[in-house]
């Protein structure tokens, strides 16, 4: 049998940590010259992989060669690399790189509140399925800047979010973000106050896309019922509310939404 060895090439980002008991332009300069410091990968690569051939007829039982084990294997400890490789989220299979544009008729809700004495208009767009795909955010009493870097940024989370963006990925970037206005909400029956408006705007699609109840001031109305989730035996009425009922405006709690008339009768009487 053929026997051949792989060469794999890698490129390793790392930075290096020091410790300095001060801080000058002298310590500074010998600074690439200690070797003292802190190693730390950030980030590996595959680059190539070349192939050598060994023999023709090599005995398949013989021991492997250590020098072979130790070309193919990378010069880099192996635990900061697999935790590197461990920590990258495989990608979503559903978009592949291509975006899901919108349905054209879409459901959605508008949710109004206002922090100090701005108003916030947040309005939102389904798939057919109740999953978000865009956002828009309208303000008063700001100049025409921040409403366009506004309706920019909106419309730069609504491609995100069609390319297959996580929304979990935007509420972990934006919330908590600190910037003026800032302070009591009014309007909102679940957030009573907000750092900032994307703060506000992110923790109000968490509790309505998410059912991330942490984000929330106020306990939910219907939080001994959990989220429904899509199964083969849901009842069909249910199943029709859902298609027809917007996923964020009801907050996922369709069946408190529903009202039973299964027992109730009606008699019709013709006049006579």
């Amino acid at each position: 049998m053929k026997k051949f060895v792989v060469e794999t090439y890698y490129t390793c980002s790392f930075k290096t940590i020091h410790t300095l008991d001060e801080l000058n332009e002298g310590v500074l300069e010998n600074l690439d010259t200690r070797s003292d410091g802190d190693v730390e990968v950030i980030e590996v690569k595959l680059n190539n992989r070349k192939t050598k051939k060994l023999g023709d007829s090599l005995d398949v039982s013989k021991k492997e060669d250590p020098k072979i084990k130790e070309k193919i294997e990378p010069q880099f400890p192996k635990k900061q690399v697999l935790k590197q490789f461990s920590d990258t989220k495989p990608a979503n299979t559903q978009y592949n790189g291509k975006r899901i544009k919108m349905p054209d008729r879409r459901k959605g809700y508008i949710q109004k509140a206002s922090i100090g004495e701005h108003k916030i208009y947040l309005h939102t767009g389904e798939y057919n399925d109740g999953k978000i795909g865009e956002i828009f955010i309208d303000t008063n009493k700001e100049g025409e800047l921040v409403k366009a870097l506004m309706n920019n940024f909106a419309i730069a989370i609504s491609l995100g979010l069609q390319y297959g963006v996580p929304l979990e990925e935007f509420v972990d970037a934006f919330i908590d973000t600190k910037f003026e206005p800032s302070g009591k909400v009014d309007g909102n029956d679940r957030i009573l106050s907000a750092t900032s408006i994307l703060d506000y705007v992110f923790r109000e699609l968490a509790i309505s896309y998410l059912g991330q109840e942490k984000l929330a001031h106020t306990p939910s109305i219907n939080k001994n019922n959990s989220i429904v989730e899509d199964n083969e035996h849901e009842d069909k009425f249910l199943n029709i509310v859902k298609n027809i009922t917007s996923k964020g405006f009801v907050r996922s709690n369709y069946k408190s939404k529903l009202v039973d008339l299964s027992d109730i009768r009606i008699n019709l009487k013709s006049k006579s």
